[in-house]
């Protein structure tokens, strides 16, 4: 028999559980540390904004006098004055930028030279540029006075103040709102500016719908709500171990057909083959709608993120990859390797026979050698051109011109290494075969006969792995030392790691940014999850966390594909009747904007990671396709999902597909001012960083509609941000 005093303990234990579990949000987000970093201050004269820049010796005696002001030279060295800031060990000059702004609006990037603290002054750090713009735009003019100065870091913006160029004054005008910012007397403890309204999210909402959009496909309101309650880390966890592809689409299972389709696979003779045989079978039809809907609806969104990053990096294209059934066995590799080990993957994808077909591999004997195989490994998928500091820098030699990676004699030795591999055509070895036609799905077979036997040198590098291969051996042998040759490489850290964060978070990373990413790189290079953590290092670094990001020049251009599937999931997305989900036929509009998913022009992708926005120093690869046509065509998109939809059309549109403004709309009835549109929205599409200035233009746009066609004002508000440079850039 239980006692009283037993029952009373049982009581207050079931209510201690009861408050614990209603803790467990709070608790769970608390293992996420707060994503916001101080903002910086450069450190003014006492009673202006223009910069104080005495020597170290001069601040230290005299920080609270005012100097004389000095105008600099080009090309001459410019020390500034950093306060607020809460750096991160071996946290240095690569984690900044500088930049400027002359009289005439023209803008330009100068190289960080130094960084370091001032040891008698608590907290404050100078900081070394050079008056050098690094895009070549810098054409001295006649000293015309003050330039206007900032810096960044992990993606906010600092104060900007005055910079005499050639001489004192000028005609450039300080910022409205501009305060001197004095060595004594400065703010500290600053950190991002908070959304712009108290009603949009909880603490923290908007770093969650930014790790949405760099983590998924698009933040939906369910997600993001999980993400409050667990935490980013504990997602990321969850992540990792997801089924994949998700249960509800598994990937098509598309049998293997002849290289000729068959007389009657357009059922232009007889009755007993479907209408939809060529599609299904010789187009990328299957793959993409498979693509979008997992996209769209599935639930290992993370895996989903990542492999289609890496299909952009290990390009194979429909264009040339005839069949559906081999895009599909190449997709499996990259997801299956996306949380593995690179150097696994390097090995699955060198002997996939549709890369095999697709740079030739398949067909490279040792009297027949092809070289595109050889050449793409280490120019596009692993190693780049130039050799790399370990931040991703160009290492420069004595006469600071970049440094080679290879020759054409190096391009030589490895297409002898990449000969006498083929299609896996032996029924005994090969599950997947089917007679009469080229064998996909396997893994490329090994004809030593075909081989070349004789002794190859490598890649050079310090303390090279595998470098020389003697003759006579076995190519599987061969291949393995070859792949371990490139995978020590010490550019494969750093080029991968920048590549997967332009992919993700933001095309123009800091140095500090890509070197942090890949010392996890490089410290996991045995373990068979390598790629888990230089994943999460991406996602929870913070040059990548934070609310909101202030600087001008970080994030990227939304890729077409994720600039559909974004809104699509912001919003809403269903069939064309609403009852159901997408049938997922919906790459007509990423197409329209260069993006065909799986038909990536040439090898190079739809852009090269590498391209510079035009004008500027700024890496921005998505703008390579950004053109006046594309332009017009995001519009487009834009008008044709928001107040249109995709109808049903047998057989290849069975749902058609359509924006889902019921919520949307109810708000637009429920409040006729729009002023509740408006945050729902700015907390979703906008992470809560909708300027005020925006917000404005898009109400009185909104409230031009009549109040009592609230789906209209539903879908102009939408249209309207969704069209905005503030939205195409997801910061």
């Amino acid at each position: 028999m239980i006692s009283r005093r037993s029952c009373l303990f049982f009581k207050l234990l079931s209510i201690g559980v009861a408050v614990l579990l209603a803790a467990l949000p709070v608790l769970a987000q608390e293992t996420d540390p707060d994503p916001d970093s101080p903002v910086p201050v450069i450190l003014s004269e006492p009673d202006s904004t223009r910069a104080l820049t005495v020597s170290p010796a001069k601040l230290v005696r005299g920080g609270r006098q005012k100097t004389p002001a000095k105008a600099f030279a080009p090309d001459q060295r410019v020390v500034l004055y950093v306060t607020n800031l809460a750096l991160m060990k071996d946290e240095g000059a690569n984690a900044f930028r500088v930049y400027a702004e002359d009289a005439k609006g023209h803008r330009y990037r100068f190289p960080v030279l130094d960084f370091y603290p001032i040891n008698e002054v608590t907290g404050v750090y100078a900081l070394i540029f050079r008056l050098h713009d690094e895009a070549g735009f810098w054409e001295p003019p006649t000293p015309d006075g003050d330039l206007l100065i900032n810096l960044t870091w992990r993606g906010l913006a600092s104060n900007r103040v005055r910079v005499g160029y050639g001489q004192i004054g000028g005609t450039v005008k300080d910022d409205e709102g501009a305060v001197p910012t004095p060595l004594y007397g400065t703010p500290t403890g600053q950190t991002a500016a908070p959304p712009t309204k108290d009603t949009i999210g909880y603490r923290w909402s908007g770093d969650r719908i930014r790790f949405l959009e760099q983590a998924t496909f698009g933040p939906t309101v369910d997600l993001d709500n999980r993400l409050r309650r667990i935490g980013l880390r504990t997602w990321l966890a969850e992540q990792f171990e997801a089924p994949y592809p998700s249960a509800a689409f598994p990937y098509p299972d598309i049998d293997l057909r002849p290289t000729n389709p068959i007389s009657d696979c357009d059922n232009a003779n007889g009755d007993d083959v479907p209408a939809t045989c060529f599609r299904d079978h010789y187009t990328m039809y299957p793959v993409q709608t498979w693509f979008y809907k997992e996209a769209l609806y599935g639930t290992s969104q993370l895996r989903h993120r990542v492999a289609w990053a890496l299909a952009q990096l290990w390009v194979i294209s429909g264009v040339d990859t005839q069949q559906s059934s081999h895009m599909i066995a190449y997709h499996k590799i990259l997801s299956q390797h996306a949380f593995g080990n690179w150097r696994n993957l390097m090995f699955d994808m060198t002997l996939n026979p549709g890369m095999g077909n697709y740079l030739d591999m398949a067909r490279s004997t040792r009297t027949n050698p092809n070289e595109n195989y050889p050449r793409e490994i280490l120019q596009l998928f692993n190693v780049g051109l130039f050799m790399l500091n370990p931040d991703g820098t160009l290492q420069l030699d004595g006469q600071n011109n970049p440094i080679p990676t290879y020759d054409q004699t190096t391009i030589n030795n490895f297409t002898k290494v990449f000969t006498g591999w083929s299609f896996c055509q032996t029924p005994a070895s090969c599950p997947s075969f089917v007679s009469g036609t080229v064998n996909y799905k396997d893994p490329m077979l090994l004809v030593q006969a075909n081989h070349d036997t004789t002794a190859k040198t490598l890649l050079s590098y310090p303390n090279a792995v595998s470098q020389n291969i003697p003759a006579g051996q076995n190519g599987l042998t061969d291949l393995n030392q070859a792949l371990d040759n490139i995978y020590n490489h010490p550019n494969v850290a750093p080029f991968v790691s920048k590549f997967l964060i332009q992919q993700m978070v933001t095309s123009d990373p800091t140095p500090a940014y890509v070197g942090r990413v890949a010392a996890v790189f490089n410290a996991n290079r045995t373990s068979p999850t390598q790629m888990k953590e230089v994943v999460k290092a991406i996602l929870l670094d913070p040059e990548a966390r934070g609310n909101v990001k202030t600087d001008a020049n970080y994030g990227k251009l939304r890729e077409p594909v994720q600039l559909m599937t974004n809104v699509f999931r912001q919003v809403g997305v269903t069939s064309a009747d609403g009852l159901t989900q997408s049938d997922g036929n919906v790459n007509r509009f990423p197409q329209a904007l260069l993006q065909d998913a799986f038909r990536a022009p040439t090898v190079f992708n739809y852009y090269p990671p590498n391209y510079i926005v035009p004008g500027s120093s700024l890496l921005g690869p998505e703008f390579a396709i950004f053109t006046t046509g594309t332009s017009i065509g995001r519009a487009n998109f834009a008008n044709s999902m928001c107040f249109g939809q995709i109808a049903v059309a047998l057989p290849d549109s069975p749902n058609g597909t359509k924006i889902n403004f019921a919520e949307l709309q109810a708000l637009a009835a429920a409040d006729t001012t729009s002023n509740q549109l408006l945050d729902v929205l700015n907390q979703r599409m906008m992470h809560g960083a909708m300027s005020a200035q925006m917000r404005s233009t898009i109400l009185t746009a909104v409230n031009a509609v009549a109040s009592t066609s609230p789906l209209t004002r539903a879908q102009t508000a939408v249209y309207l941000v969704l069209t905005s440079s503030q939205y195409q850039v997801q910061r």
